[in-house]
């Protein structure tokens, strides 16, 4: 139990403050390109040479007041060394992100604004991802591969799965994602891509990667006594997306072509940090990589929208860190317990310690039982670098 101390009261007061100021910054609200599919068919039309020309929604708040309410935050007034700290790293963090926000759309500057927030893919990296692609896939001709569910019905399966966990969240319908789904953590919802229609291994992976792990993630969070759990840890992506391919694993459902799709998109975050224009870089996945045009244009709008977006390739270092800390016997639980980041592990403990944040209430379902049994995907993540 937390006490009620006037040093306790500042911690809770500025990180009051704090949450207020970053419920107005959810980056991918703002990334996503309003006009993906007319921007697609005039690019095929160009036989792959004019680069789309994406549109953005407008941004709703003044940049310059946000930068300044951020760092006028007294920071000094928190006694605890270690939690003042932890603050001072996700105030640098989030303001990282305001740059991110109001550079969408202009280039070169959106694309280093990110880099100074998700990095980019080393050596390595990309080293892993061709090692992926040697491997030869399932049959596309497999059923569970083909597309079946409509948006509706997709979204009755989400709301089936979600009873395996005693919390509601919302369900919308969205024209301009690049993603077929996704979770909006600030308002508890799942996002389903109204012009995608999904297959049975599609709602096999996405119902243990969005509802298992990032709404898991997004309920667990609003336990605690401090809400920084909720807006996220610094560098949180690499590890939130890591838990959530890493629950597609658990579950039996993290396939070879799985695999891939996060492969190609290392490399096209690679071919952006190259300096390759956007046709250049669909032109690699699609001719020299084979991956047939529909997703290798989508992949590559994800890695280009906004001037250019690198944290693509976080998901598969992520699976990798999220699977060696399994391997080594550790507790997953701890990372579950909002958008935190494995790096920060023993601040959370901390936390937990002193009362201002509580073990996680919800657990991920694929977590309690691992049911792959595929000795290629095995072989495979044990063998990355």
């Amino acid at each position: 139990m937390i006490d009620t101390s006037s040093r306790t009261q500042k911690v809770l007061d500025i990180d009051n403050r704090l949450d207020a100021l970053v419920k107005k910054i959810e980056l991918l609200r703002y990334v996503n390109p309003i006009n993906i599919e007319d921007e697609k068919q005039k690019f095929f039309a160009s036989k792959y040479l004019t680069d789309p020309d994406f549109k953005y929604p407008k941004r709703d708040f003044d940049k310059f007041k946000l930068h300044s309410q951020f760092f006028a935050l007294p920071l000094d007034e928190i006694e605890d060394e270690k939690i003042k700290n932890l603050y001072e790293e996700i105030i640098y963090f989030y303001s990282g992100l305001i740059q991110c926000i109001e550079t969408i759309g202009d280039g070169k500057k959106f694309y280093y604004n990110s880099l100074r927030s998700f990095g980019t893919p080393t050596e390595t990296d990309v080293e892993n991802a061709k090692f992926i692609l040697h491997f030869d896939d399932e049959s596309e001709d497999d059923a569970v591969f083909h597309p079946k569910y409509s948006p509706a019905e997709a979204e009755q399966i989400f709301k089936d799965y979600g009873q395996k966990y005693d919390f509601d969240f919302n369900i919308k319908h969205s024209s301009t994602m690049s993603a077929i789904a996704m979770v909006l953590n600030s308002v508890k919802t799942l996002v389903l891509n109204s012009h995608h229609t999904y297959s049975e291994n599609e709602m096999a992976v996405l119902t243990n990667h969005e509802i298992g792990v990032h709404m898991v993630t997004t309920m667990n969070a609003l336990e605690h006594p401090i809400k920084i759990f909720s807006h996220g840890f610094p560098n949180n992506v690499e590890t939130q997306e890591g838990l959530a391919v890493f629950s597609e694993y658990m579950s039996g459902n993290l396939t070879l072509k799985r695999l891939k799709e996060l492969a190609y998109r290392v490399l096209a975050v690679n071919g952006l940090a190259k300096g390759y224009s956007f046709s250049k870089t669909f032109r690699s996945l699609h001719n020299t990589f084979d991956l047939n045009r529909e997703d290798a244009f989508y992949i590559t709008v994800r890695a280009y929208r906004g001037g250019g977006f690198t944290k693509d390739y976080l998901y598969l270092t992520g699976l990798k860190k999220i699977y060696n800390y399994y391997k080594e016997g550790k507790d997953l639980k701890t990372l579950l317990t909002g958008k935190v980041t494995l790096e920060f592990a023993d601040e959370i403990n901390y936390l937990i310690g002193k009362g201002y944040a509580v073990e996680s209430k919800f657990i991920t379902d694929s977590y309690a039982k691992n049911n792959n049994t595929d000795k290629t995907i095995n072989f495979i993540l044990d063998n990355l670098k």
